[in-house]
Order: structure tokens, then C-alpha cells, then sequence
């Protein structure tokens, strides 16, 4: 049984709600489960910063699913959510990322895992931090660093 973890976000249409619907819709996948939930949290927008802020969360799964259904599941789900996809960083009712899959380590032209960004995000290394202290980021390496190592980016525990 694969441990999953996730990136939720959104700044459109109640995100506090478009969270919690999307970890309902996440646990609802038949050969998935969530096992852990961050708190959620307010951060400011990156990139295209003239947007509301976004609320933001985290969660962990277990299962046995392939990387390739559960990023299809993933964004089904966004889809569901009035997600429409025409520009980076834009605003979004809903933004799910799949940051790891056990150690797995791959890059598609449709995935890459762990999130090729993660690590430079607060909004997304905050709240997987606050679900697991001991992670390690294949590749990067453990999210007490990665967390220490990291600028202030406006990331407030809601």
C-alpha cells in the first residue's frame, strides 16, 4: 500500500469549501484512503499576484492505485470543481498536486513526482510538515530543512 501525498488549493468560489469537498471527493476514490489532514492555510499568490489568496492544505493517502489513475482521478475531480486551465498561476476553484508517492521518483509528460516545485513552496511544505515532521523529499531531502531553508511567503495556519 502506496503513501500519497497531496497539495490542495484554491482562491475561487469558497475555497475553505472547495478543500474540504475536494478531500471528501480524494477519499471517495475506491482504492484510496486519507489518513491525515493539515489544517489549512492562507497564503499569498505567487507569480500572478493580482488574485485572491489562496487557501491551502495537504493531505496524506494510502492505497493502491498507479500514478498515472490517481493524477487522471485528481483531475477529474478539478474538473468537477469548475477548474479551467488557460494560464499558469491563474486563479483556480481547485488545484490538486500530487507531491509524493512513496519514494518514487518519475517524470512523464504528464507527471512528475515528487512535484518538480514543491520544495520552494511554503504554502505546500507548511502544511506537509505539519502531517509528517520525518518526511524525506527523494531527491531534495528532509522537509525540516527544506522548511528552515525557506523564505517567508505569507503562509498563515487558518
Amino acid at each position: 500500500m502506496s503513501k500519497i501525498y497531496i497539495a490542495l488549493g484554491s482562491n475561487l468560489e469558497e475555497p475553505s469549501q472547495q478543500i474540504y469537498k475536494a478531500i471528501n471527493l480524494i477519499d471517495a476514490i475506491d482504492e484510496l484512503s486519507v489518513t491525515h489532514t493539515s489544517s489549512l492555510y492562507k497564503t499569498k499568490p505567487i507569480g500572478k499576484i493580482d488574485q485572491p489568496d489562496f487557501i491551502n492544505a495537504a493531505v496524506k493517502v494510502e492505497g493502491d492505485i498507479s500514478p498515472e489513475n490517481l493524477h487522471a482521478a485528481l483531475q477529474d475531480i478539478e474538473t468537477k470543481a469548475g477548474r479551467i486551465r488557460m494560464e499558469l498561476n491563474e486563479p483556480r476553484t481547485l488545484d490538486l498536486d500530487i507531491l509524493l508517492i512513496d519514494d518514487l521518483i518519475m517524470k512523464t509528460k504528464k507527471l512528475t513526482v515528487p512535484h518538480p516545485r514543491m520544495h520552494q513552496r511554503q504554502f505546500v511544505i507548511v502544511p506537509l510538515f505539519e502531517i509528517n515532521q520525518k518526511l524525506n523529499i527523494p531527491g531534495i531531502g528532509s522537509i525540516d530543512e527544506i522548511l528552515k531553508s525557506l523564505p517567508d511567503q505569507g503562509v498563515v495556519k487558518i
